[in-house]
């Protein structure tokens, strides 16, 4: 007897365990860990995944194993176990650790259709349902709720005239292309000719030239012929057609131009050479990259790559979405060609998908991409590189809640492998592991080109609104946009918001125009004369009155990108402004579009939020304003400061990175910040050296670990019920030295109709907080699973909100 021990698709405490499963004969030798398989579950058919095959079970009477949804494991035996590893360090589900490294179109799509258990029983349908099934045994569940018929068809299944079938289908599939071949030999198609009519001649030869099979498509355009020759030429034998894999492939309209590698500098080269060794040495390190922006941190990625590449090692490099330019894909396909395969959320479905098989075929030996690029199915890894390490978005906010610094440093030491972290503003937990020799601290100090660092003036626009000036632009950043339209220069000007204004009130009652669903007021956009939010997604049309005291007085408040950009077209005419934002690259390919553009030289000033803070290397860009600058200071979250500092230097660092000398213009209201004061004279270590002492006073990491637990419900007082009974409970297991913060009632309140509230874990060392959190989600899984208390445990979290 072979048995399979599945993990199957049901996120809850209860079945996150394996199940047992017989694996029926024809399968003996052929089902592995890592496949995927449809098993029966109760009533229902579920997609699992094997993670053991045995040759025994406790259990007495197993149900078969269905379905075989692979050839081969999609998981290798190294991400089963660091499937386990993110359920220990996470308290994920083991099936949402699975899911989220594979493309989102292996993940299972469930059907379900109702079938008459049997075909003397039509007669006993409801009188509703016997039209829907009277020529047919089944019908789709969709069909049946689309009609409103779902009540009899609940009663008949209740009563064993129906019932409910499950079926596992993948959301996309293999894309195939007919292609035309030919069915007999060269010979014989050539004999052939001479009697064939003139249509049908055409085709042949055109098959006999090519030597190989064609794409109908493309033949049928070279030859101006319809489908008929080609059908007559298949019915005499003469050729066959048939459905040829292809992949999808995102860049196919695109080519780049192979790029030589420039001349390094020493700082370059030490680094490099520090990388090198611990590639050949085969042994596991954790560099910091710490390299000012502009100093040459890609070359270096790209020249250690090199080293692994020609060691018949494969490579994955991480890079933050919104860096993912279509400039940093052109630098890797430009030095790697053919062996590099993308991954972001720019993709279709079919085309991660696609990328994603060329990586676990062994098509590709480098991978370029996002967060969930930390699972790539590589076997034989030779470096990970975390570009913009600082970035927030390597947190997955959802199950499981990972941080693709820890996975690649997880998954480097199994490989025995060095991990290369890069940033001109690396996180405060990096640099501090850099400071005490943890991690392998390497240098850039200086850009490549000899302008070095932009010159930044602060203006205290406090100082502008006393003067008179009340418009959204100082005079100093005005003066210097104008003077970059005379020189024929490129402005970048940076807002960290998005819509045309942050919120709606009315003068006349103070009343704010709020969603419905959450604690958080509408933003006003004026595509559309539309209000969103931001959190849910709810939208519905601006109002001409106030909903509260019937005012005509309604008002726009705060600065949002379209605002800008009007006030813009205002001032300077004559400039040509692209705005960057989500409304204007919401479409496919959108991105890349307005950036070539920007780069053709078709606008003057690039308008953006913060996907234009990075990665974006433009020669023209002499200016850079940051309008707004202290917007995030003010949020209830102790990384305010660091992430002011982090997005102030990011976006200076658009500046003078080339040839001309740059300028940078930081708007603020708190000129006097401790973290705009130090962005602006680019002093990273100063910076490093008060917001840790800041940290060490308030307790936060990385002198801490801390854990933010959630309990969100439909009513205010169950949520906060819950919440102080978690905190009492952890209060009790938990040693003196742990401190445990609250509750209260979450900075956004109420998300997606729930209220929210929160409590925190301060720790340095506490062996019992794994099991006491574990507890805490065993008691409340059940309650949520039936509309009860939802808990959420965020481990070393990023969003306090």
């Amino acid at each position: 007897m072979k048995v399979a021990s599945v993990i199957v698709d049901v996120p809850t405490r209860q079945t996150d365990r394996p199940f047992d499963y017989l694996i029926p004969e024809r399968w003996r030798g052929v089902i592995q860990p890592g496949m995927r398989v449809t098993v029966p579950f109760g009533a229902r058919r579920l997609q699992g995944f094997v993670i053991d095959v045995k040759d025994h079970s406790e259990i007495k009477q197993l149900k078969p194993i269905e379905h075989v949804l692979d050839v081969v494991p999609v998981l290798n035996e190294e991400l089963l176990d660091l499937g386990r590893y993110l359920t220990e360090t996470t308290l994920c589900f083991a099936i949402s650790a699975y899911q989220a490294m594979l493309p989102a179109a292996m993940r299972a799509k469930y059907e379900k259709t109702l079938r008459l258990t049997d075909e003397r029983k039509r007669d006993a349908l409801p009188d509703e349902l016997k039209l829907l099934f009277a020529d047919r045994m089944e019908a789709a569940w969709k069909d049946i709720e689309a009609a409103g018929l779902w009540r009899p068809a609940q009663k008949a299944v209740q009563q064993g005239v129906l019932e409910a079938v499950y079926e596992v289908k993948e959301k996309a599939g293999k894309k195939t292309v007919k292609h035309a071949a030919l069915a007999v030999s060269t010979e014989q198609a050539k004999d052939a000719l001479a009697a064939l009519p003139s249509r049908q001649k055409d085709v042949l030869s055109f098959l006999l030239e090519k030597e190989e099979a064609v794409p109908v498509a493309e033949l049928q355009a070279a030859l101006g012929v319809s489908s008929a020759p080609l059908k007559a030429l298949v019915d005499k034998g003469f050729i066959v057609i048939s459905d040829v894999e292809v992949y999808r492939d995102p860049y196919r309209h695109r080519t780049f131009q192979p790029s030589e590698p420039p001349a390094l500098t020493e700082a370059q080269a030490g680094a490099l050479a520090a990388i090198t060794a611990s590639v050949r040495a085969g042994e596991h390190r954790t560099f910091l990259l710490y390299g000012v922006t502009g100093s040459g941190k890609t070359e270096v990625y790209m020249r250690a790559i090199d080293e692994v590449l020609r060691q018949g090692k494969e490579a994955i490099v991480l890079v933050p979405e919104i860096s993912l330019t279509p400039q940093m894909v052109e630098r890797f396909k430009g030095r790697f060609g053919p062996k590099v395969a993308v991954l972001h959320s720019g993709l279709s479905i079919g085309e991660k998908y696609d990328e994603w098989r060329k990586i676990h075929r062994k098509e590709v030996q480098l991978v370029v991409g996002a967060r969930s690029a930390v699972f790539a199915p590589f076997e034989n890894l030779g470096m990970i590189i975390i570009d913009e390490e600082h970035e927030t978005s390597y947190k997955q906010e959802e199950m499981p809640r990972y941080h693709a610094r820890d996975v690649a440093i997880y998954r480097a030491r199994r490989h025995g492998c060095p991990v290369v972290l890069g940033s001109a503003t690396p996180s405060l937990e990096t640099f501090a592991r850099a400071a005490k020799g943890v991690y392998g601290l390497l240098e850039l100090p200086e850009r490549i080109a000899d302008g070095g660092m932009p010159d930044v003036h602060v203006v205290d626009m406090r100082e502008e609104l006393r003067s008179g000036n009340r418009s959204m632009f100082s005079r100093r950043l005005l003066d210097e946009l104008r003077l970059r339209l005379e020189r024929g220069e490129q402005a970048v000007l940076f807002l960290n918001r998005r819509g045309y204004s942050t919120f709606v009130m009315c003068r006349g009652c103070g009343y704010v125009i709020r969603c419905p669903h959450c604690d958080i007021s509408l933003t006003y956009h004026r595509a559309g004369e539309r209000m969103k939010c931001h959190y849910c997604g709810h939208e519905e049309p601006l109002v001409p009155r106030c909903p509260a005291c019937g005012s005509e007085h309604i008002r726009f408040f705060g600065t949002g990108t379209q605002k800008v950009e009007e006030e813009l077209t205002k001032l300077l005419p004559t400039a040509r402004v692209i705005r960057m934002d989500v409304d204007t690259t919401g479409r496919k390919g959108a991105h890349e579009e307005l950036l070539s553009r920007f780069a053709a030289k078709e606008a003057d000033i690039l308008l953006g939020t913060q996907m234009i803070a990075k990665g974006l290397d433009f020669p023209d860009v002499t200016l850079v304003g940051v309008l707004a600058a202290d917007t995030m200071l003010h949020l209830p979250d102790f990384r305010a400061a660091e992430k002011t500092f982090q997005l102030l230097t990011q976006v200076s660092g658009r500046a003078g990175r080339h040839e001309l000398p740059g300028e940078v213009v930081i708007q603020t209201y708190a000129p006097d910040h401790y973290s705009i004061e130090l962005a602006a004279r680019h002093d990273y270590r100063a910076f490093y050296r008060r917001e840790m002492m800041m940290r060490k006073a308030h307790g936060y990491p990385p002198y801490y670990y801390l854990t933010l637990i959630t309990a969100a419900h439909e009513e205010a007082p169950a949520a906060a019920k819950a919440a102080e009974k978690i905190a009492a409970y952890l209060r009790k297991q938990l040693s003196e030295d742990a401190v445990v913060l609250g509750p209260v009632a979450s900075t956004i309140a109420r998300l997606h109709d729930r209220y929210r509230y929160q409590c925190m874990i301060k720790y340095k060392r506490e062996p019992n907080v794994t099991a006491a959190l574990k507890a805490v989600i065993d008691r409340y899984q059940a309650d949520a699973a039936h509309g009860g208390v939802a808990i959420t445990v965020d481990t070393n979290p990023y969003m306090m909100m």
